[in-house]
């Protein structure tokens, strides 16, 4: 077993396409094949199978990116302090939402980023705390952000970081001085995506309040949101750090809200078995020394 064939799995085992590793590698895809299959030879198990002209990873093959990102973290570490070099490179692929990454994330990359100037951050969209999960068990992500009710995890190191309180807008002049609950019958409700948890919980908060709004509509971005609550298109429920300057200017009114749901924390999590390197173990730090104290 050689670190090339591993770094070669990694790519393979993150893009899910031979042709493309090749490209990335610069080597022939028969190349990208060979390495992958005296990896399963020596294993006894595949690493991918293919549904239709889909490539996946096996439960074997997600089982061994874990470790096969340990061992490959392990040398890049070892022949920086052979070089004794200062500086440590590499990269960190952290899942967040636009919401944390708009909102909490500026100030942490900052102090981060000046302790290990040279590791590459890469963010992926988090649209769901579900998909954030998937994808750290895959071994996609290093590290990700959920905001979600607190529930013990498997094989996830989850840490509750901040409470995030939630609070339901509209425009300044868009309802009635008196809004009751009940008046949410007649309100467009302006969502996010289906999976996203707080919109989970204003549903089934709702449902239980007997409520039930005819008008809804969707989006992909919470600052979309924020522009239609802006316009008196409708009200939303947002969490109070991406809507607080807007009360506090007048762009937008808090409605009444006692929500019957258990209270949402940003929080931060891992795989149990993930290597932590420096710089992950840095990033973990400056979350939990930046967040801890709002």
């Amino acid at each position: 077993m050689e670190i090339k064939q591993l770094i070669t799995f990694k790519h393979a085992a993150e893009n899910l396409n031979f042709t493309q590793t090749a490209k990335l590698l610069n080597f022939a895809q028969s190349s990208v094949t060979a390495q992958i299959k005296a990896l399963e030879d020596e294993i006894g198990k595949p690493l991918f199978e293919r549904l239709g002209k889909r490539l996946i990873l096996t439960e074997a093959g997600r089982t061994f990116k874990t470790y096969a990102d340990k061992i490959i973290a392990l040398s890049q570490e070892a022949v920086t302090a052979a070089n004794g070099e200062e500086e440590i490179s590499g990269t960190l692929t952290i899942g967040a939402q636009e919401s944390q990454c708009t909102y909490r994330l500026p100030l942490i990359l900052k102090e981060f980023k000046s302790a290990f100037p040279k590791v590459k951050l890469v963010f992926k969209p988090a649209h769901s705390d579900e998909i954030a999960r998937k994808q750290l068990m895959e071994g996609l992500l290093d590290v990700a952000f959920f905001m979600d009710a607190w529930k013990p995890e498997g094989s996830l190191k989850v840490e509750r970081l901040v409470k995030e309180d939630l609070l339901l807008v509209a425009a300044p002049n868009q309802s009635k001085a008196n809004f009751s609950i009940d008046d949410l019958k007649h309100e467009t409700l302006l969502l996010t995506e289906a999976g996203c948890s707080y919109r989970n919980m204003f549903e089934e908060s709702l449902k239980s309040l007997g409520i039930y709004s005819l008008h809804k509509i969707e989006f992909a971005s919470i600052e979309a949101i924020k522009q239609c609550v802006i316009a008196g298109l409708g009200v939303a429920l947002l969490p109070e750090m991406v809507v607080k300057k807007d009360i506090e200017a007048g762009r937008m009114r808090e409605l009444p809200w006692k929500p019957c749901t258990p209270p949402l924390y940003t929080q931060i999590a891992w795989h149990k078995d993930k290597w932590m390197t420096p710089p992950l173990a840095e990033f973990i730090h400056v979350t939990r020394k930046m967040l801890l104290s709002v």
